[in-house]
């Protein structure tokens, strides 16, 4: 969340998940299953999170503080169990025989936690919502697929309603992409994809505060006390998958993650997602038989701009492929994070369908000083890097072992390629964001992804397709564009996937980003609940935790 969400900017609490990762040995405890028989169902869980960046609205949450919530508090057509696979919430069938045109049905006499009906209207309204321009929603990108979005979404348009969704009945609608788009059902279980009542377009800002959802959880009265907890309570109209098996969640705000680990060893806390950097040595065996330490579907990188000259043309792709090959990612993740991640071989994640971890060109990605050295020096022999310039990578300091790797990172290119690199140290990762968005970086930049949704695309497309909304290097290839597009218009995920691989050969040569590690989750439960899973994006399975 998500880096943000889709717009995986990671906030604090989503860059300590990120920038803790593991290497993904799987889980200390084996009994991950979400079987908790015999536990008690009535108590109320207590976890960690951060303040939600915006209002509580489906096409407009786009980070972790705010995701965790809406993913508890509401349903959509599909959900992604533990092992991100589609597991059907509201649709009763999504058929398509050609992968543009969908047909979807919904259950019946399913309704929201005030008791009004979910209806085909529910989701066609809430989708035209979030796509138009006028209504200025951050997930309105993952509308792009659908026939009519471009028009919805031109600046200034007064358009809200997308050509390509029809109500058909009461539980039927159609969707018709621009495309045909082999991930497109892989997609509909993310936040932007929810319903929503009639009675949030009245006041959609007052909505935000008091969501009204569908989910196995609903927000309990005058449930979220700003900087302070959200508090969740049962939804008794939820007759989903994810039925709740506890009393409740209350989400306590944490701006401090050491602060949120002694909580959990006082038994304060019951559940921490992410363990911070001065837990990470001991944390097993603070939390003997309490602990996981599994992959997830995301990944850490470091952004070098396109607008940059120095990195610009042919030299500045050797340069791009010295810098890369001059990074020991093993030595930093042995040192920094205790052997608690794994060293990139490509631009997604191994717990995804499709990944492959031979990519023809990945052997800039492996740690070489001399050879790193004579492309550096090749890159010069084009056009010399300027006497005196200093490469920098931008982070914001506020979130946990950030400064800390990246300075190992930036001594490393300095001892390997010749030059001087630093850390542009960032105060708050609001700042960060922003610099990164006004496009004037003069050096690199920190950066890393969660999924939204299990698919290989959803770690190409959104960061680096011409125009995306999470490409922070204003990066742009016809071919890579071509070749995703291929890849979206293939006849089933297999197909597609393959090409998906083939468009990141392209990335190899070319570096937008320098891949760093995988992402994996370290999590610690109190002794107060039972044995805690998590999913296939790193987030704990909330509705499955009993206490003792």
């Amino acid at each position: 969340m998500r880096f943000t969400r889709t717009y995986k900017a990671l906030g604090v609490a989503a860059v300590l998940a990120l920038s803790l990762s593991a290497c993904g040995g799987g889980s200390s405890n084996d009994s991950t299953d979400g079987s908790n028989a015999g536990g008690d169902t009535t108590k109320v869980i207590t976890a960690n999170t951060t303040e939600p960046g915006n209002g509580l609205l489906p096409a407009n949450t786009n980070e972790v503080g705010g995701g965790r919530v809406m993913d508890l508090i509401f349903s959509g057509l599909v959900s992604y169990d533990a092992d991100g696979a589609i597991v059907n919430e509201l649709a009763e069938s999504i058929e398509t025989k050609d992968s543009q045109n969908y047909t979807i049905k919904l259950k019946s006499g399913e309704t929201f936690s005030d008791g009004s009906a979910i209806t085909a209207a529910s989701f066609v309204d809430a989708w035209n919502f979030g796509a138009a321009a006028k209504n200025a929603q951050l997930n309105s990108y993952f509308f792009e697929s659908i026939k009519g979005y471009d028009k919805v979404s031109a600046e200034g348009s007064t358009e809200d309603k997308m050509e390509g969704l029809k109500v058909v009945d009461d539980t039927t609608f159609t969707v018709e992409l621009a495309q045909p788009e082999s991930d497109f059902q892989l997609r509909l279980g993310y936040t932007a994809f929810y319903p929503l009542p009639a009675t949030a377009y009245d006041n959609t800002k007052s909505f935000g505060e008091n969501p009204v959802g569908n989910g196995p959880y609903k927000l309990a009265a005058d449930g979220w006390k700003h900087e302070i907890s959200i508090t969740l309570v049962p939804n008794e109209k939820y007759n989903g998958p994810r039925k709740a098996k506890n009393g409740g969640v209350t989400f306590k705000i944490f701006n401090n993650m050491d602060s949120a680990y002694t909580e959990v060893q006082s038994n304060n806390l019951d559940i921490l997602d992410q363990v911070p950097p001065s837990g990470l040595q001991n944390f097993k065996t603070d939390f003997d038989g309490r602990n996981v330490n599994q992959p997830y579907a995301g990944n850490a990188t470091m952004t070098i701009p396109s607008y940059l000259p120095e990195f610009q043309g042919e030299a500045g792709q050797m340069r791009r492929q010295a810098i890369s090959m001059a990074i020991d990612r093993q030595q930093i993740i042995d040192k920094i994070f205790y052997g608690n991640k794994k060293v990139a071989a490509d631009f997604t994640s191994p717990v995804l369908d499709g990944y492959n971890a031979s990519l023809p060109g990945a052997d800039v990605l492996k740690f070489d000083a001399a050879k790193a050295k004579a492309m550096w020096e090749k890159a010069d022999a084009i056009s010399p890097w300027p006497a005196g310039k200093v490469f920098t990578i931008s982070s914001n300091i506020d979130g946990a072992g950030n400064k800390e790797y990246i300075t190992a990172m930036a001594n490393q290119i300095s001892t390997n390629l010749g030059i001087k690199a630093e850390l542009n140290p960032i105060a708050t990762f609001k700042e960060m964001r922003a610099l990164v968005n006004s496009k004037k970086l003069t050096g690199a930049s920190r950066a890393g992804w969660q999924a939204d949704y299990p698919s290989l695309y959803n770690f190409l497309g959104p960061l680096y397709g011409t125009g995306a909304g999470s490409n922070d290097g204003n990066y742009s290839n016809p071919a890579f564009d071509a070749k995703l597009k291929e890849g979206l218009s293939a006849t089933s995920v297999e197909a597609g996937n393959k090409l998906f691989n083939e468009s990141q050969e392209i990335l190899l040569k070319d570096l937008p980003v320098v891949p760093l590690w995988y992402q994996a989750v370290q999590g610690v439960w109190s002794e107060n609940v039972n044995t805690v899973p998590f999913g296939w994006n790193g987030v704990p399975l909330y509705y499955e935790v009993t206490a003792k």
